[in-house]
């Protein structure tokens, strides 16, 4: 079967300015709440690019995973604890190319790989190729390696990395090959091993780094990738020991920043933390700043847009009612609170990692307990998000703020938090909560659709935020700290100043002075668009990158 798909094809004459051929390769796209193949900011990010790619008639495409339980669904056990479950999909919207690869996976030499396309008119991205070894022929163990997002298992990781990297590059091939190869984040390194031997240029291969957290940045040992077949073929000792770092591992990270012309990372911070993490490493390349950013289009509210473009105080406030009803319709019916939209809304959502703090209001459960029965300054508390289905700490922070919001009528731990819930959560809140360890947040792009929708940044400066904050005129942003403080006293400090924040200035002004709050929801709007837009982003890939 051959369809207009199965060469380099586009519904579009691309763009002088973006001619170029560019293969984007990500382990997760967040597209549409529909297409769950994602796990959280990455995906957002990478997805958002898609729908920019395709809006400014770029010639790229996305070559990604067709996982077959998705991330994993969020659901609830009987008390009401996170609960995982594992949801076959079918996506009857994509389209088989009829391409199909073999890639070699340990001692089997043909595991088959094969291209689904997700075609632009269906969700208004670039084509997008999604790889899947669910595939007549296949043995048992091939056909689970595209199961599911970020498997637990080591050896299946691998596998996933083999198939995005070589298959994804075998697919390009079939198209017609690219100009360009641009891997978000180290996972789809052995297509960087395979171009390399195919004769791709050092100029044409491009890497984004995401982030400092070592989870993100893979390391394994170097003889067991051999064996896995990692690198397109089994390197001699001599060669491994040359890839090899730390002791006769190879590090993802290390190695494309090696085999790239050029390396971005996603904040103009991150980009000062990425040199200073790989600078004892040699022969890496420059790794520049082009901050993340999200599409405008897809995550704001449109009459939201309309009141922001007119200064429309009054259209503003009567469609941010609207919005946070909507929202209190889902804590209704999730958690059988009755929210008031008339009341502050605080919400802190997005992916559950330690570091990200989820519970930093409940270090001072003294002042927490004040600050929740304040009958003359009342709030509202939502938290939401996903922790990976194996991180237990992760999970463990959820569970209890499960337990401590459960029997109080103004706080409420939401399930389910995917693309629709996000978006509800930040056109529905006043205020968005986020509170990582300084350095660690690599960019952090949910307070940027959040700014998009009138919620205002109660935010640590760490990210994008220093490039965006003037506190108290668009946001509010906590002192920083040392990052090599002991993290007990960072959480202390941290809590301190959030809740002197909180107290002091956020919300008496917001019942006190709206006129003042108002400027501030809409000095956020007009300092986040169009530089925190996916469309800047987008040309700045081209301009800087490729």
């Amino acid at each position: 079967m051959t369809s207009k798909y199965s060469k380099w094809h586009h519904p579009y004459k691309p763009a002088k300015q973006y001619n170029k051929k560019v293969a984007y390769f990500s382990m997760e796209f967040g597209i549409h709440q529909a297409l769950k193949i994602y796990s959280g900011g990455l995906g957002f990010l990478a997805g958002s690019h898609m729908r920019s790619g395709f809006e400014l008639k770029q010639n790229m495409i996305g070559i990604g995973m067709l996982w077959k339980y998705g991330y994993y669904d969020q659901a609830r056990n009987e008390d009401q604890t996170l609960r995982t479950d594992f949801i076959e999909k079918t996506y009857n919207f994509l389209e088989d190319t009829g391409i199909e690869v073999t890639v070699q996976l340990h001692d089997n030499p043909n595991v088959k790989v094969r291209a689904y396309v997700l075609k632009p008119e269906i969700f208004g991205t670039v084509p997008m190729y999604l790889l899947s070894t669910d595939v007549e022929g296949n043995d048992y163990l091939s056909k689970t390696i595209t199961n599911h997002l970020y498997d637990a298992n080591e050896m299946c990781r691998v596998s996933q990395s083999i198939v995005l990297g070589i298959g994804g590059a075998k697919v390009v091939e079939a198209l017609g090959g690219a100009d360009v190869y641009h891997l978000n984040e180290g996972h789809a390194l052995p297509a960087f091993y395979y171009l390399k031997d195919k004769g791709v240029k050092k100029n044409q291969m491009v890497l984004t780094t995401h982030t400092p957290e070592k989870a993100g940045n893979e390391e394994r040992d170097a003889r067991h990738l051999n064996r896995c077949g990692f690198f397109g073929k089994t390197l001699t000792e001599k060669q491994l020991e040359k890839e090899s770092v730390n002791g006769g591992m190879i590090n993802y990270t290390v190695s494309a920043l090696r085999m790239a012309k050029k390396a971005n990372a996603v904040s103009k911070l991150h980009a000062v933390v990425s040199n200073d993490m790989w600078k004892d490493y040699d022969k890496t390349c420059d790794i520049i700043p082009i901050t993340n950013s999200q599409n405008q289009k897809f995550w704001q509210d449109n009459q939201i847009e309309k009141a922001w473009k007119k200064k429309n105080t009054k259209a503003y406030k009567k469609r941010k009612l609207e919005l946070k009803t909507e929202l209190f319709n889902e804590v209704l019916n999730q958690t059988e609170k009755l929210f008031d939209p008339n009341v502050l809304t605080f919400v802190w959502a997005r992916r559950f990692a330690g570091y990200k703090r989820a519970d930093l209001l409940l270090h001072d459960l003294k002042r927490f307990k004040k600050l929740i029965s304040n009958k003359k300054y009342p709030v509202q508390i939502i938290w939401a998000g996903k922790p990976y289905p194996y991180d237990f700490y992760a999970i463990d922070i959820f569970n209890h703020l499960v337990h401590t919001s459960k029997h109080v009528s103004n706080l409420a731990v939401l399930v389910g938090y995917e693309i629709d819930l996000s978006r509800k959560l930040k056109c529905g809140s006043d205020i968005w909560l986020n509170t990582p360890r300084i350095t660690r947040e690599a960019s952090g792009t949910s307070g940027m659709t959040a700014a998009m929708n009138g919620s205002v940044n109660v935010s640590i400066n760490d990210g994008w935020i220093p490039e965006f904050e003037k506190n108290g005129k668009n946001s509010f942003v906590l002192p920083e700290l040392d990052h090599n403080m002991p993290v007990w006293e960072q959480d202390k400090k941290d809590a301190d100043n959030l809740y002197d924040i909180l107290e002091k200035k956020v919300i008496p002004m917001y019942y006190d002075n709206p006129e003042e709050w108002q400027k501030i929801v809409f000095n956020g709007m007009d300092d986040v668009i169009p530089e925190f837009t996916s469309a800047r982003m987008a040309d700045d890939y081209y301009k800087k990158l490729y």
